[in-house]
Protein backbone atom coordinates (compact mmCIF):
# COMPACT_ATOMS: atom_id res chain seq x y z
CA UNK A 1 0.00 0.00 0.00
CA UNK A 2 2.92 1.90 0.67
CA UNK A 3 3.52 2.00 -3.17
CA UNK A 4 1.08 3.29 -4.84
CA UNK A 5 1.38 6.65 -3.68
CA UNK A 6 4.71 6.64 -5.76
CA UNK A 7 3.39 4.79 -8.49
CA UNK A 8 0.34 7.46 -8.45
CA UNK A 9 2.88 10.46 -9.16
CA UNK A 10 4.23 8.66 -12.11
CA UNK A 11 1.89 7.60 -14.00
CA UNK A 12 0.49 11.15 -12.98
CA UNK A 13 3.50 12.76 -14.95
CA UNK A 14 3.32 10.41 -17.72
CA UNK A 15 -0.35 11.34 -18.52
CA UNK A 16 0.66 14.88 -18.15
CA UNK A 17 3.43 14.90 -20.28
CA UNK A 18 1.52 13.04 -22.90
CA UNK A 19 -0.93 15.79 -22.83
CA UNK A 20 1.58 18.78 -23.29
CA UNK A 21 3.55 16.13 -26.32
CA UNK A 22 0.08 15.75 -27.81
CA UNK A 23 -0.60 19.78 -27.39
CA UNK A 24 2.82 20.73 -29.16
CA UNK A 25 2.10 18.49 -32.22
CA UNK A 26 -1.40 19.76 -32.62
CA UNK A 27 0.34 23.30 -32.29
CA UNK A 28 2.77 22.53 -34.28
CA UNK A 29 0.67 20.84 -37.52
CA UNK A 30 -1.46 24.05 -37.25
CA UNK A 31 1.20 26.18 -36.66
CA UNK A 32 2.59 24.49 -40.28
CA UNK A 33 -0.53 24.34 -42.09
CA UNK A 34 -1.50 28.09 -41.98
CA UNK A 35 2.25 28.34 -43.06
CA UNK A 36 2.03 26.02 -45.85
CA UNK A 37 -1.51 28.32 -47.03
CA UNK A 38 0.89 31.01 -46.83
CA UNK A 39 3.87 29.77 -48.49
CA UNK A 40 0.95 28.71 -51.34
CA UNK A 41 -0.35 32.32 -51.56
CA UNK A 42 3.03 33.95 -51.84
CA UNK A 43 4.52 31.13 -54.58
CA UNK A 44 1.34 31.31 -56.77
CA UNK A 45 2.09 32.98 -60.31
CA UNK A 46 0.05 35.84 -60.67
CA UNK A 47 -2.65 36.01 -63.17
CA UNK A 48 -1.88 38.23 -65.93
CA UNK A 49 -4.16 41.26 -66.71
CA UNK A 50 -6.26 40.90 -69.72
CA UNK A 51 -4.23 42.98 -72.37
CA UNK A 52 -6.53 46.40 -73.55
CA UNK A 53 -8.51 45.43 -76.63
CA UNK A 54 -8.03 47.14 -79.52
CA UNK A 55 -10.63 49.36 -80.56
CA UNK A 56 -11.77 49.60 -83.88
CA UNK A 57 -9.86 51.97 -86.04
CA UNK A 58 -11.00 55.10 -86.28
CA UNK A 59 -12.63 56.41 -89.70
CA UNK A 60 -12.76 60.01 -88.89
CA UNK A 61 -8.81 60.74 -90.53
CA UNK A 62 -9.47 58.14 -93.65
CA UNK A 63 -12.92 59.86 -94.45
CA UNK A 64 -12.32 62.41 -96.99
CA UNK A 65 -13.76 66.09 -96.70
CA UNK A 66 -16.48 66.68 -99.05
CA UNK A 67 -15.27 68.16 -101.82
CA UNK A 68 -16.14 71.41 -102.63
CA UNK A 69 -19.05 72.10 -105.45
CA UNK A 70 -17.97 74.16 -108.14
CA UNK A 71 -20.22 77.65 -108.84
CA UNK A 72 -19.86 79.82 -111.95
CA UNK A 73 -19.85 83.67 -111.21
CA UNK A 74 -22.78 85.50 -110.17
CA UNK A 75 -25.34 86.49 -112.72
CA UNK A 76 -24.56 90.25 -113.48
CA UNK A 77 -23.80 92.63 -116.59
CA UNK A 78 -20.54 94.81 -117.11
CA UNK A 79 -19.65 97.87 -119.11
CA UNK A 80 -16.80 99.97 -120.10
CA UNK A 81 -13.99 102.03 -122.46
CA UNK A 82 -11.21 100.79 -124.33
CA UNK A 83 -8.26 102.26 -122.44
CA UNK A 84 -7.95 104.26 -126.00
CA UNK A 85 -11.52 105.85 -124.89
CA UNK A 86 -12.24 105.02 -128.63
CA UNK A 87 -14.89 102.08 -128.00
CA UNK A 88 -16.74 100.57 -124.99
CA UNK A 89 -17.10 97.29 -124.19
CA UNK A 90 -20.23 95.27 -122.31
CA UNK A 91 -20.77 91.59 -121.29
CA UNK A 92 -23.75 90.00 -119.19
CA UNK A 93 -23.03 86.99 -117.36
CA UNK A 94 -25.71 84.20 -116.32
CA UNK A 95 -24.96 80.83 -115.54
CA UNK A 96 -21.60 80.48 -116.64
CA UNK A 97 -22.08 81.50 -119.95
CA UNK A 98 -21.64 85.32 -121.11
CA UNK A 99 -21.99 87.50 -124.31
CA UNK A 100 -20.17 90.70 -125.03
CA UNK A 101 -20.44 93.60 -126.98
CA UNK A 102 -18.03 95.43 -128.32
CA UNK A 103 -18.91 98.90 -130.32
CA UNK A 104 -17.33 101.98 -131.53
CA UNK A 105 -20.83 103.87 -132.14
CA UNK A 106 -20.18 104.12 -135.85
CA UNK A 107 -18.87 101.10 -137.96
CA UNK A 108 -17.18 99.10 -135.68
CA UNK A 109 -18.85 96.43 -133.46
CA UNK A 110 -19.08 92.62 -132.51
CA UNK A 111 -20.93 90.14 -130.82
CA UNK A 112 -19.02 87.18 -129.05
CA UNK A 113 -19.92 84.66 -126.50
CA UNK A 114 -18.27 81.59 -124.71
CA UNK A 115 -18.28 80.49 -121.37
CA UNK A 116 -17.12 81.85 -118.26
CA UNK A 117 -14.46 79.47 -116.02
CA UNK A 118 -15.22 79.14 -112.10
CA UNK A 119 -12.11 81.42 -111.92
CA UNK A 120 -13.70 84.45 -113.78
CA UNK A 121 -11.53 83.84 -116.73
CA UNK A 122 -13.33 83.90 -120.29
CA UNK A 123 -12.85 83.19 -123.34
CA UNK A 124 -15.36 84.51 -126.08
CA UNK A 125 -15.40 84.27 -129.87
CA UNK A 126 -17.88 86.19 -132.69
CA UNK A 127 -17.75 86.29 -136.77
CA UNK A 128 -14.92 87.08 -138.42
CA UNK A 129 -12.18 86.18 -136.16
CA UNK A 130 -13.26 88.63 -133.57
CA UNK A 131 -12.00 87.23 -129.76
CA UNK A 132 -12.35 88.73 -126.36
CA UNK A 133 -9.92 87.44 -123.54
CA UNK A 134 -11.27 88.73 -120.15
CA UNK A 135 -10.65 87.93 -116.76
CA UNK A 136 -13.39 88.98 -113.54
CA UNK A 137 -12.03 90.00 -110.15
CA UNK A 138 -14.05 91.33 -108.14
CA UNK A 139 -16.78 93.77 -109.82
CA UNK A 140 -14.89 94.32 -112.73
CA UNK A 141 -13.72 92.76 -116.36
CA UNK A 142 -10.41 93.50 -117.33
CA UNK A 143 -9.32 92.12 -120.46
CA UNK A 144 -8.27 92.74 -124.69
CA UNK A 145 -10.87 92.71 -127.56
CA UNK A 146 -9.92 91.52 -130.79
CA UNK A 147 -11.93 92.62 -133.94
CA UNK A 148 -10.65 93.15 -137.43
CA UNK A 149 -7.34 92.55 -136.68
CA UNK A 150 -7.41 95.17 -134.60
CA UNK A 151 -6.77 94.89 -130.21
CA UNK A 152 -8.27 97.03 -127.69
CA UNK A 153 -7.76 96.56 -123.90
CA UNK A 154 -10.61 97.24 -121.69
CA UNK A 155 -12.05 97.23 -118.08
CA UNK A 156 -15.49 96.77 -117.64
CA UNK A 157 -17.15 97.73 -114.21
CA UNK A 158 -20.09 95.88 -113.09
CA UNK A 159 -23.11 97.76 -114.30
CA UNK A 160 -26.50 98.12 -112.05
CA UNK A 161 -29.98 98.71 -114.15
CA UNK A 162 -31.11 100.84 -116.36
CA UNK A 163 -27.00 100.70 -116.98
CA UNK A 164 -25.79 97.39 -119.24
CA UNK A 165 -26.16 95.50 -122.13
CA UNK A 166 -29.13 95.98 -124.66
CA UNK A 167 -30.71 94.32 -128.30
CA UNK A 168 -33.02 94.38 -130.29
CA UNK A 169 -33.56 91.94 -133.71
CA UNK A 170 -36.39 92.47 -135.78
CA UNK A 171 -37.77 93.10 -139.05
CA UNK A 172 -38.31 96.89 -139.67
CA UNK A 173 -39.97 97.63 -143.14
CA UNK A 174 -39.02 94.82 -144.69
CA UNK A 175 -35.53 95.07 -143.92
CA UNK A 176 -33.59 93.07 -141.54
CA UNK A 177 -33.18 94.98 -138.32
CA UNK A 178 -29.80 94.18 -135.94
CA UNK A 179 -29.34 96.93 -132.76
CA UNK A 180 -26.67 96.97 -130.22
CA UNK A 181 -26.49 99.47 -127.06
CA UNK A 182 -24.74 100.22 -124.40
CA UNK A 183 -25.40 101.66 -121.36
CA UNK A 184 -22.64 102.94 -119.29
CA UNK A 185 -22.62 103.89 -115.90
CA UNK A 186 -22.99 107.69 -116.05
CA UNK A 187 -25.66 107.12 -118.82
CA UNK A 188 -23.51 107.36 -121.39
CA UNK A 189 -24.95 105.27 -124.79
CA UNK A 190 -22.71 103.97 -127.68
CA UNK A 191 -24.51 101.64 -130.21
CA UNK A 192 -25.19 100.32 -134.01
CA UNK A 193 -27.78 99.81 -135.59
CA UNK A 194 -27.42 96.80 -138.61
CA UNK A 195 -30.47 97.09 -141.16
CA UNK A 196 -29.46 94.83 -144.24
CA UNK A 197 -25.72 95.01 -143.63
CA UNK A 198 -25.32 98.31 -143.20
CA UNK A 199 -23.86 99.72 -140.54
CA UNK A 200 -25.18 103.19 -138.62
CA UNK A 201 -24.67 104.95 -135.49
CA UNK A 202 -27.86 103.83 -132.89
CA UNK A 203 -30.42 106.45 -132.06
CA UNK A 204 -30.70 106.40 -127.89
CA UNK A 205 -33.10 103.95 -126.54
CA UNK A 206 -34.94 105.20 -122.85
CA UNK A 207 -33.07 102.61 -120.40
CA UNK A 208 -36.09 102.14 -118.35
CA UNK A 209 -38.16 100.80 -120.92
CA UNK A 210 -35.84 99.91 -123.74
CA UNK A 211 -38.10 102.15 -126.72
CA UNK A 212 -36.33 103.23 -129.68
CA UNK A 213 -37.16 104.58 -132.65
CA UNK A 214 -35.64 103.70 -135.74
CA UNK A 215 -36.82 104.58 -139.40
CA UNK A 216 -40.09 106.00 -137.83
CA UNK A 217 -40.43 102.68 -136.60
CA UNK A 218 -40.71 101.86 -133.01
CA UNK A 219 -38.99 98.80 -131.54
CA UNK A 220 -38.51 98.07 -128.12
CA UNK A 221 -34.33 96.75 -126.93
CA UNK A 222 -34.19 94.12 -124.30
CA UNK A 223 -31.72 93.26 -121.90
CA UNK A 224 -29.06 91.02 -124.06
CA UNK A 225 -28.38 87.24 -121.59
CA UNK A 226 -26.62 84.50 -122.88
Amino acid sequence: MKRSGPLFTLFAGLFLALVMLSLNATTGSGTSSYGNIGDSGSSAAPTPSPAPSKGKPSTAASTPAPSRTATPPPDSSYAGRTKDDRASVAISLKGGKAIAYFCDGRTQEAWLKGDVKDDGTMRLTGSDGAKLDGTLRGNKVDGTVDVRKKSWQFTAAKAVKPSGLYRATTEVRGAKFDGGWIVLQDGRQVGIVDSDGTPAAAPPIDPRTGAVTVNGTEITAAPAVP
